[in-house]
């Protein structure tokens, strides 16, 4: 073992009976408090009061306490909580231990007291060992660009760009198609219970943005390269022409191009040219679809606006952090899924964008006296999409509702409503207004077949005890979920992680909502998974929230928990490099030492994969040394010396 003369006070904590009901506290502290280099040992109920935390901050004070162990539950809890006390008596926060002995120790060994403990005394000797080896550390301080990247333009990315401008940063938003707005912008659906259309809250989030001039808005854009680091990152955004030089409305230009397509969604001919799609859409200037546009040259000779010999360019920018809120897709059913692809069937987008245009729905020009809306359609599989897609219920009754005020049936064939919250009142409205509901069992899912003129649905429904039901109607909506958008490139460009379901990672769900595992970049919307509208906008400030955090200052704090290379022993064998997952080692010219691998500190996560293939033992992982490692396991009863 290391000798030193370091002083430290364990404490142990009772828990309000979690611990202690199990564990012999006094026991424990009595233990330590012959522990070598311990000079004081303590025991009291809850060390995390605000007595508790006094009597550590006093000790450290008065003893001038080198290292400090608290024995209490688990560090997620009250391990930074324990660190600002040591760094309010003045001491160096980083030489403490956190020992679990409530998670590891008297919950799972309730009935086997004194092995608990033993337990607890072996972990808390452990402890005290790794704080004798611990050496001082210091946050890695790196320099922010007070800027922020948000990629994606809908109402959430909307939202964020404005939140950080608001706190005084610039921000930079690229949206990959001609116009911001986003799935919202698609259709003008109220947002229960608010009483604002869709349209409406993109309109004034498209104001709000136009107020703030440190917002760059870049539309037809998309993020090309990403290299850096958190506070210091450099994008590279590819701009695609619009072949517009300036606004034009002229209502005749879209029947001057000779190239026409029907809308898969709205079921309508589109042209390539493609005018501002709702009144105060942002930009005001048209564009054209190059996926349509065969370059005929008929619109250039229409109109001076139009300007063909535009081309990409490639801009560079420089930001501190970047979010991402690149939204969702909705799903598209198979052909044949709950009868797809035949006339007559179509997905709640294509209802809502007909009922937005027209208030009502007509398919070959008559109106549809009666309509079936089957729920689920791509959401809650067993293979499939497992999840719910959460605003798909509450937009079918929405939906329903508009449908009933223009005269037309609507029955509700579902597994579950889940119009959660105050949503809740629209499936009371729905039912009022004359829905009827069939609820059927996903082993016998309905199905439906084209009869004549009509369509016909066939459901057994559970609220008749599985009686078969035919329902004769004009129109079947197949109320479809959201799917991850297909962003492959991008995903390879930012590197952040994806789930089984596709869609971008969280660090955690409660405790890091809206942070990913790539240092100062955020997710949020639904580029993180199904949301609502509301909770979409809130997902957003957050993330411009955590993002402003790190880097408002104009520099940013990392954790000191990361590998280093002793370049006397390292032999540039490239094994660290490889194995690095997160790109954070590279070849470096020490003076004198010649060309050996160096750590990037603000890019290391300390995942400790460097240190375990380096064959001559050069890489240590700070606050994880190898001398920590093997003195924590003698004491512990491991091994011996």
């Amino acid at each position: 073992m290391q000798k030193n003369d370091k002083k430290i006070g364990v404490y142990v904590c009772h828990c309000g009976g979690n611990i202690s009901d199990v564990v012999d506290v006094k026991k424990v502290s009595e233990e330590a408090s012959k522990m070598k280099n311990v000079a004081v040992a303590r025991d009291y109920m809850f060390m995390c009061s605000e007595a508790g935390q006094k009597m550590i901050e006093d000790d450290v004070k008065s003893l001038k306490l080198d290292a400090v162990v608290v024995a209490a539950c688990s560090p997620k809890l009250h391990e930074l909580t324990f660190r600002n006390v040591i760094k309010r008596a003045g001491g160096n926060p980083y030489m403490y231990y956190h020992a679990n002995i409530r998670e590891q120790v008297s919950w799972v060994h309730e009935h086997e007291k004194e092995k608990a403990t033993e337990k607890a005394i072996r972990e808390v000797r452990a402890a005290v060992a790794y704080v004798a080896n611990s050496e001082p550390l210091e946050k890695i301080t790196v320099r922010a660009e007070k800027s922020v990247l948000i990629v994606g333009g809908g109402i959430a990315g909307m939202r964020a760009a404005i939140d950080i401008a608001d706190m005084g940063m610039n921000a930079f938003l690229v949206e990959k198609q001609p116009f911001l707005g986003g799935m919202t912008a698609k259709f003008d659906q109220e947002i229960f219970p608010y009483g604002k259309g869709s349209l409406k809250l993109v309109n004034d989030l498209i104001e709000e943005l136009k107020k703030r001039h440190i917002i760059v808005v870049f539309t037809n854009a998309e993020l090309e390269e990403l290299s850096g680091y958190i506070g210091n990152f450099l994008a590279k955004i590819r701009i695609k022409p619009r072949f517009f030089k300036e606004s034009c409305k002229d209502s005749n230009l879209e029947s001057i191009c000779p190239k026409k397509v029907i809308d898969p969604e709205t079921k309508e001919v589109r042209s390539a040219i493609m005018m501002p799609p709702f009144e105060g859409a942002y930009p005001e200037v048209p564009a054209i679809d190059t996926n349509i546009c065969d370059f005929c040259g008929q619109c250039a000779k229409a109109c001076s606006a139009i300007d063909l010999s535009q081309k990409e360019e490639i801009l560079e920018i420089k930001i501190g952090a970047v979010i991402v809120a690149t939204g969702f897709e909705t799903y598209t059913p198979k052909q044949g899924e709950f009868g797809y692809g035949t006339e007559g069937v179509i997905t709640l987008s294509t209802l809502t964008k007909i009922l937005s245009k027209k208030g009502y729905l007509a398919l070959d020009g008559k109106k549809a006296k009666s309509v079936a809306m089957i729920y689920c359609v791509g959401s809650r599989q067993e293979k499939g999409n497992q999840y719910c897609s959460r605003y798909c219920c509450s937009a079918a009754l929405e939906a329903a509702i508009s449908l009933q005020k223009a005269g037309t049936r609507v029955f509700h064939i579902y597994r579950d409503i889940r119009s959660y919250g105050k949503n809740e009142i629209l499936y009371e409205k729905a039912s009022i207004g004359g829905s009827l509901f069939l609820k059927y069992n996903p082993d016998s899912p309905p199905t439906v077949i084209k009869n004549g003129g009509k369509l016909t649905v066939k459901v057994k429904d559970l609220l008749t005890e599985g009686k078969e039901v035919d329902l004769d109607v004009d129109a079947v909506v197949l109320v479809t979920g959201m799917v991850p958008r297909e962003n492959e490139k991008l995903n390879s460009i930012i590197k952040v992680s994806v789930g089984k379901d596709g869609f971008y990672q969280e660090v955690h769900p409660k405790l890091k909502p809206v942070e990913t595992m790539i240092s100062g970049i955020f997710i949020c919307g639904t580029a993180q998974g199904p949301k609502m509208a509301v909770e979409s906008i809130c997902s957003a400030s957050a993330a411009a929230a955590k993002a402003a955090s790190l880097i408002l200052k104009g520099y940013t704090e990392l954790e000191p928990f990361v590998a280093t290379v002793d370049p006397n022993l390292c032999s540039l064998s490239g094994d660290c490099i490889k194995e690095c997952p997160y790109n954070a080692i590279y070849v470096y010219e020490y003076e004198g030492i010649g060309k050996k691998a160096k750590v990037n500190e603000a890019v290391c996560k300390g995942c400790g994969a460097c240190v375990a293939v380096c064959p001559n033992g050069a890489i240590q992982l700070m606050g994880l040394r190898n001398i920590q490692i093997e003195n924590m396991i003698v004491n512990a009863g491991g091994f011996n010396d």
